[in-house]
């Protein structure tokens, strides 16, 4: 691991400023001084930065309720992102499990665990996602069965995968997918003739959004939360 990665990843700084205390000789390895930002050391070494021992974080899961106007995305020139929602001393560190578009609200997940990520995103895996849709008109029972079948989407060859479906109340629908398309939800709703209007994920796999968790505000994953993904 470069030591300017270690450095910013266990001291909560940015790489920049990680870089800059190594060149300044602030940053001892076993005991060492080295002021090459690229030098490659092990994870498990003894780092300290001005004489203070840094370690690197363990592994973050995180539920964060994303509310509509924010971006999924870890800086933006003009916009909010969740992680400027996230207060975690190492939440620069931390990447998004499936993002979601700016206006879609619900349950989003972040960590800094790579491999768990790339489980869960990895396109063979099929983890389920629901979402509750709000349309312009109420789906009709042909429609619906249409999305369970999977349709055609606009530029896409092949059809989607067949999808759970429920009808609700006040033109709203309940629908479970296991892909990851671009704008897969609105875009198959389009595909049988209508169109969503507001779009709030509730569940990833086994995990649901904790429905005590306002708008906005973020968790830890207990443990049995994150046996339920692969």
């Amino acid at each position: 691991m470069r030591l300017d990665q270690f450095v910013s990843q266990a001291a909560a700084i940015t790489r920049v400023d990680a870089q800059q205390a190594i060149r300044c000789g602030w940053v001892d390895v076993e005991g060492k001084t080295i002021t090459k930002t690229s030098t490659h050391i092990d994870p498990t070494a003894a780092v300290t930065l001005d004489d203070a021992l840094i370690t690197l974080p363990g592994d973050i899961y995180l539920m964060l309720h994303k509310p509509a106007g924010v971006v999924s995305a870890t800086e933006d020139p003009e916009h909010q992102t969740v992680l400027d929602l996230i207060d975690h001393p190492h939440r620069k560190t931390l990447r998004i499990v499936g993002r979601l578009d700016k206006d879609t609200t619900g349950l989003l997940l972040l960590t800094n665990d790579g491999d768990w990520l790339h489980r869960i995103t990895a396109p063979k895996s099929h983890v389920p996602k629901t979402y509750l849709a709000t349309l312009a008109w109420a789906l009709t029972e042909e429609g619906a069965e249409q999305l369970r079948a999977g349709v055609q989407l606009h530029g896409e060859k092949g059809l989607t995968k067949p999808a759970e479906v429920e009808i609700l109340p006040d033109q709203q629908a309940r629908i479970t997918i296991s892909e990851g398309k671009y704008h897969q939800v609105k875009r198959m709703f389009a595909a049988v003739g209508n169109r969503v209007g507001a779009l709030h994920r509730e569940r990833i796999g086994g995990v649901v959004l904790d429905g005590e968790l306002p708008p906005g505000e973020w968790r830890e994953l207990a443990p049995v939360e994150r046996e339920t993904l692969p």
